[in-house]
Parts: C-alpha cells; structure tokens; sequence
C-alpha cells in the first residue's frame, strides 16, 4: 500500500511537472516543406488553386479515400472552401484566404477543438521548373496540452507535406 502511494505521488508530481513546463513552451508552431517540379508555375498553380483537386496529391484525401468533403465559393479564389469529415484524419475545413496566381496561395485551417491556423503555398520559378513551398502557422494559446503539440508539430505534419509535396510533383510533371 505504501508502494502504490509512492508511485500515485510521482506520477501526480511528474503530471504537474508535464503541465507547469507546458505553460513555459512557446504557444506558435509552424512547418515547412518544399519541392521542385519540373513544370512551368501555369501547369502546377491550378492544381492547388483550385480547391476540388486537392483530393488528387492531398495525402489526408488517399488516406480516407472515404472522406466526406463539402465544396462552397468560388473556385481559384479568396473565399474558396471546403470541409471534411473523416474518422481517421478528423473533421476540419480549409479556405483560401489569399490566391496570387501562379505566385501564392494562402489559407486558413480549421480542425475540430484547435485554434485556426495560416500557411501559404508558395511558387517560386527556377529555370523551367517551379519550387513549391507549403508551410503552416499556429498559435496553441493558453492551452499547456495545445503547447506540447506544437513543440513536435513540425515531426508530426512535415511528412505529411512531404507525402503531398511529393504527390503534386508527380500529379504535375505526368499531366
């Protein structure tokens, strides 16, 4: 019984300790990725302007081939959006909240029980070929638990930009 006891004691001490520490982490995180595919900015700018073909390089879109989406705005144009519904990727939306074409495409990230976050996908020529940066921003808040993710979140969504960078690339460079 005195055993139990003890070990209750430290794990409520390292619980406090796990909390205490997460107030102390920086509340923003970000991640950033980025690919070069051999096509002109014209021929890969339209496959993430228009927010419908996502689901053919997002690799949150091959994972759920089930996922519910629901389109609304314009196409290839600030106010553009779309939400998800997905047991294995969670419930979220998405919307173009900037589109320079052929230049950027900014947007707004919504998923269930987080603070909205921006990122760009950015478009950069490089000869013939076009450099393509995605990256995020958040802000975790208050929230010590939120903090602890964003101290990993570049190790947990960069490969997933990666994944879909690299999806891109190959959707680009064969059409």
């Amino acid at each position: 019984m005195k055993l139990a006891l003890k070990i209750l004691k430290y794990l409520v001490g390292i619980a406090v300790l796990l909390v205490a520490v997460g107030f102390l982490l920086p509340s923003t995180y970000s991640a950033q990725r980025s690919v070069t595919i051999n096509a002109p900015a014209e021929k890969v700018f339209p496959l993430v302007a228009n927010h419908k073909e996502w689901k053919r390089w997002s690799v949150w879109n091959q994972r759920d081939p089930n996922m519910q989406m629901t389109y609304s705005g314009p196409e290839m144009a600030v106010g553009s959006k779309w939400s998800w519904k997905s047991l294995s990727e969670g419930n979220g939306g998405m919307e173009f909240s900037a589109v320079e074409p052929n230049k950027r495409v900014g947007y707004i990230l919504t998923m269930e029980d987080m603070a909205p976050a921006t990122g760009d996908l950015k478009f950069t020529p490089e000869g013939a070929a076009t450099k393509v940066t995605w990256d995020i921003n958040g802000n975790a808040g208050m929230n010590p638990v939120f903090r602890w993710f964003g101290v990993f979140m570049d190790k947990m969504i960069g490969p997933d930009f990666e994944a879909g960078l690299k999806n891109l690339k190959k959707l680009a460079e064969s059409a």
